[in-house]
């Protein structure tokens, strides 16, 4: 399985995964709108990096199970964590006062969506989408 990681410090590095993840996606054969999706969501998770964490990783790789083929994404960070994971998922909440998707709209974005954080170990997400 190839992979590509994009090593996140600046804006212009979340711009970087953002055209990596689009790009493989319709590699892969997504949809135009599914490819939206998924750099949506890779921006999202890249721009928490630059502003939580100021500096982190995106990984991005193909996936294929038997006859479906898929994206992974992993975000990973070694910031500060999050401190009420509970309250950061809820719609709506915001720590920055941006008007982002947040990690309730990247959930949502997603076929799966995982997340491990604690305060003072950085935070690790890990989304998947499958082609439809």
């Amino acid at each position: 399985m190839d992979e590509t990681r994009i090593v996140i410090r600046v804006d212009m590095d979340i711009v970087a995964a953002r055209q990596s993840g689009r790009a493989l996606a319709i590699r892969l054969g997504f949809s135009n709108t599914d490819a939206t999706l998924i750099a949506t969501a890779i921006s999202e998770l890249a721009r928490n990096i630059v502003h939580y964490a100021k500096e982190g990783e995106i990984t991005l790789s193909a996936l294929n199970r038997s006859e479906a083929c898929g994206i992974v994404v992993v975000a990973r960070d070694k910031g500060p964590g999050i401190s009420n994971l509970e309250q950061a998922m809820k719609m709506g909440f915001s720590t920055s006062g941006s008007l982002g998707i947040g990690l309730p709209g990247v959930r949502r974005l997603m076929d799966e969506f995982k997340i491990d954080s604690r305060p003072g170990h950085g935070t690790t997400v890990t989304i998947k989408i499958w082609k439809r």
